[in-house]
């Protein structure tokens, strides 16, 4: 999907939730290189996503920034509508659920909010903005949906039940609307990274978590990016209903 800046390029968008930093921040600088006018939603880090916002537009025009919480469907749904009603021409035809959390915890010892912050963050928002931006996609018979998954959400981690659970769904979710708008031209897909060195994996023994991957080092966001990249372009038209693992041999 290379598009350059004329005016009907600039008329499709791709929207990144959670776009402000690590894995975020790489897919939209990305799909920018790539000439997609990129909108970085956030919930807090202003900082940060005016930073992801000032490289991106140095590589395509039209980048925008898009807070909201995608925990909130309310603040979700009127952030987007207003966005839409502020670009009557234009359309999201890319959309990566990159927004997500975590907050580990064995389930014994479980909090209902650590519960429901993780799933309704990963889950809700998938849901609340995917089916927003959705019949735009199928009315103009193109899109791409990449959700991001985790390691967790195939294999289960412990002390990682919330997160697990957010993430299978969240697999389970993309294989299910794949198959609902595959004849209209909208791709769906997953992307289940392992252990990338972003600031949510900061806390854990990279020393030790090493040992287990075969490639003996975390990716990198730049890696997770790349795949994200390609399964929104062009090229990846006839690829859909599918979960890549990007994990450096960590077999799930």
């Amino acid at each position: 999907m290379k598009r350059n800046s004329s005016t009907t390029a600039a008329q499709r968008y791709a929207l990144v939730t959670g776009g402000s930093r690590g894995i975020g921040r790489a897919v939209c600088l990305r799909l920018a290189a790539m000439g997609i006018p990129v909108l970085i939603n956030y919930r807090s880090n202003e900082e940060a996503a005016r930073q992801t916002l000032a490289e991106a537009s140095a590589l395509v025009p039209g980048c925008e920034l898009l807070p909201f919480d995608v925990a909130n469907a309310e603040a979700a749904e009127a952030a987007i509508a207003q966005w839409q009603e502020a670009h009557p021409d234009a359309y999201v035809d890319v959309l990566v659920n990159n927004a997500g959390i975590r907050d580990d915890n064995l389930m014994v010892f479980m909090q209902d909010e650590q519960w429901h912050r993780v799933v309704n963050t990963t889950l809700d928002g998938f849901f609340t903005v995917t089916r927003r931006l959705l019949k735009d996609m199928l009315v103009h018979r193109h899109g791409r949906i990449v959700n991001m998954a985790s390691l967790s959400g195939l294999k289960g981690m412990p002390g990682q039940t919330n997160y697990s659970a957010a993430k299978g769904a969240l697999i389970s979710a993309t294989k299910a609307l794949a198959q609902e708008v595959a004849a209209r031209g909208v791709t769906a897909n997953a992307v289940a990274p392992g252990f990338i060195a972003t600031d949510m994996t900061a806390d854990l023994n990279a020393d030790e978590l090493k040992k287990l991957v075969p490639a003996r080092r975390f990716g990198t966001p730049d890696e997770v990016a790349a795949l994200v990249a390609f399964l929104a372009s062009d090229d990846a038209a006839y690829i859909t209903v599918q979960v890549i693992s990007i994990n450096g041999g960590l077999y799930a």
